[in-house]
């Protein structure tokens, strides 16, 4: 579809968008601030205005849409709905990046432009430092009257250039820019750093900055209420003042990332910035009205003025679905939790890959308390959290090269798989930039898929699946895509170190599916997760749903920051309550902590029962 007048243009794949939606879709000539509470549909919001941009031509080519998002799986979910909505060559202009790697590309791509003095070298490594890293920083450096948590909030925040003099927080910053540039072992850049430098550089060279002003007239900005005024300053040093026009959508009940620099008043510092209108969601599409309503007291504690949703979801299961299940000992805790998940996946009211565990932190911790009981059931609980070399497991599922890799195997190891098929060739337009009206092309790149299929399975009929087989089978799949032409057409893996980290965690994940596996399908499906119960933090749920979620701990041991002074810590626990569509539960136990009172009267109002085993 291309070339559809505005007003003939139709949601696309949704039978409906609220009225609201359809009023902050058609606004384009002003910034638009769109506030959308837990299941609001957000991400299909923006898939839809993005598809409305191009397939209208609002968004005419070459002009494109940059998109941002705070998680890697939300770029790619955002870019993967844009691409089923809209041929290739329009979804093309649809760039989906988190918020550091679009800094990352930037830097990657013109880092030569960078001021000499901060000029890092091609070969820079990225770290990602923690608390104890900083404070051994300033302890090594004689920067004792320096608090760690402000040292670390600066080096985000500090302008570059940084004069090493004035205050001694100023002068420590300084000196650990100097050090990370005269590491024996190069150039270590965090991604605050890379931030400072990108912004360095917009700020520096004005032609640079035409020319990303010129690339992006609409800039899509997701989970806006996280944003850190480091990367607020990015966008307005990039855009502040130009002709692009913004649509912004966030929550302000779900900022659960203060800790990490989020702004507190980053919606109306974005209404100032930008100019900009807002406009409130209202429609619920993820939960059933009976947890709507649970879940809305939560909201209301934190935000005594916001709307109560309308529930679009439909209740599909009987009995509780919400309680708070309290034990007396651990191993009571974890015995029943097993029992009830595999009770409720044999009577097929739920599957295991659809529940979650949800904890507020220590996911390893909490593995070990609970993996045996579940192994007892025949259950597999499954760390997100856990790195398969360096890299956790949550996040190299979200990757590009991940992606594309697994789906080309599962060709291999499938009779059909129309979708896997469908996407494959989808993914080798985009790598080798074919273009959909290329009949030529198109038929070269099927003959070339057909072939590397055949030859996979070949391959994988002659290797049992065991872990021994996975680095060939890996690396079949990459030499047939081709490592530098994943490396050109993804700046996330245009740095070797950035692409190796991908590659061996791949490797290394698919040899731990091969031993837990039968047959090559079932070690893809190991892979992904599926007939597995997922255990994650409650931060890493942030974005996700499932059918059934049980939250882990809710006592005020677990959760001794969360007083009704500190609703940073409430807004956590909504977005760990708001990730079901279903059912919650809440675990409480006499070995670990008490009951937190203040929140319990909150919600057993609303029909939670306290359940004592």
């Amino acid at each position: 579809m291309s070339g559809v007048r505005p007003g003939d243009w139709s949601a696309q794949g949704v039978e409906y968008l609220e009225p609201r939606a359809w009023e902050a879709l058609r606004e384009t000539e002003r910034s638009v601030l769109v506030t959308a509470g837990a299941g609001a549909g957000k991400t299909e919001f923006l898939a839809q205005k993005a598809t409305y941009l191009l397939q209208t031509g609002l968004c005419p080519a070459p002009k494109r849409i940059l998109a941002i998002s705070f998680k890697r799986d939300a770029a790619g979910n955002l870019a993967e709905r844009v691409a089923t909505r809209c041929p290739p060559e329009q979804a093309r202009r649809f760039n989906s990046y988190t918020f550091d790697a679009f800094a990352k590309s930037l830097l990657d791509r013109f880092r030569a432009a960078v001021p000499d003095a901060y000029r890092p070298p091609s070969d820079y490594r990225i770290v990602m430092p923690y608390g104890r890293d900083y404070s051994d920083f300033l302890t090594s450096h004689g920067f004792h009257g320096v608090r760690t948590d402000k040292f670390e909030h600066a080096i985000a925040r500090e302008r570059l250039p940084i004069a090493n003099e004035g205050s001694q927080l100023q002068r420590a910053v300084a000196t650990y820019w100097q050090a990370q540039y005269d590491e024996q072992n190069g150039v270590r850049l965090s991604f605050p750093m890379i931030n400072r430098l990108v912004e360095l550089l917009l700020r520096k060279n004005h032609s640079i900055l035409k020319a990303l002003q010129l690339t992006y007239p609409v800039i899509f900005l997701d989970e806006f209420q996280d944003t850190t005024f480091a990367q607020f300053e990015l966008l307005y040093t990039a855009f502040g003042g130009s002709e692009a026009v913004f649509t912004a959508v966030g929550d302000d009940k779900q900022r659960i990332m203060g800790w990490a620099g989020a702004m507190p008043e980053a919606f109306a510092k974005f209404e100032e910035g930008f100019a900009a209108q807002r406009i409130s969601l209202i429609c619920n599409w993820r939960s059933h009205a009976d947890l709507v309503q649970i879940q809305h007291l939560v909201a209301s504690r934190i935000d005594p003025t916001v709307e109560e949703p309308e529930a679009r979801g439909n209740r599909r299961v009987d009995g509780d679905v919400c309680a708070i299940w309290e034990f007396a000992t651990k191993e009571q805790e974890s015995d029943y939790l097993a029992h009830w998940v595999e009770r409720e996946v044999q009577a097929g009211h739920v599957e295991a890959h659809d529940v979650a565990i949800l904890v507020r932190m220590r996911a390893d911790q909490v593995e070990g308390e609970l993996s045996q009981a579940f192994a007892n059931r025949g259950l597999r609980l499954r760390n997100v959290a856990r790195n398969v070399g360096d890299i956790a497991i949550q996040d190299l599922l979200g990757e590009d090269m991940t992606q594309i890799l697994l789906r080309l195997i599962r060709l291999g190891a499938s009779g059909r798989s129309p979708e896997s098929w469908n996407a494959s060739l989808l993914d080798l337009q985009h790598l080798e930039a074919v273009d959909h009206g290329d009949e030529a092309g198109q038929q070269l790149l099927q003959e070339r898929l057909q072939t590397f299929v055949r030859e996979m399975r070949r391959t994988l009929r002659g290797r049992d699946p065991v872990p021994g087989a996975a680095g060939e089978v890996a690396q079949s799949a990459l030499d047939f895509v081709g490592a530098e032409v994943l490396r050109r057409a993804f700046p996330s893996y245009k740095r070797q170190p950035d692409f190796y980290r991908v590659w061996n965690g791949f490797r290394l994940l698919l040899e731990d599916s091969l031993q837990h596996a039968e047959t090559w399908s079932g070690a893809l499906d190991e892979f992904e997760g599926f007939g597995q119960i997922s255990l994650m933090t409650i931060h890493k749920s942030k974005g996700l749903e499932f059918h059934t979620i049980i939250f882990y701990g809710l006592d005020n041991r677990t959760w001794w920051s969360l007083t009704p002074d500190r609703p940073e810590e409430l807004k956590s626990f909504f977005v760990a309550f708001t990730r079901a569509k279903q059912r919650a539960f809440f675990t409480l136990c006499a070995e670990r902590g008490q009951p937190i009172g203040w929140l319990e009267r909150i919600l057993l109002p609303g029909g939670v029962r306290r359940v004592r085993f």
